[in-house]
């Protein structure tokens, strides 16, 4: 299970950044992952 939760965060995080470079704002993606803008850019915000 710990093995499947890395990969499921790793491969959100690659989700997240490709959004974040065809131009999704962080209000379109926290939509997309159903949680706050803020969330989404404290948890990707400087990556």
């Amino acid at each position: 299970m710990t093995a499947l939760r890395k990969l499921v965060e790793q491969l959100e995080a690659v989700q997240v950044r490709s959004a974040r470079g065809q131009g999704w704002s962080w209000q379109e993606i926290a939509a997309e992952l159903g949680v706050s803008r803020q969330a989404v850019h404290k948890k990707y915000g400087r990556q």
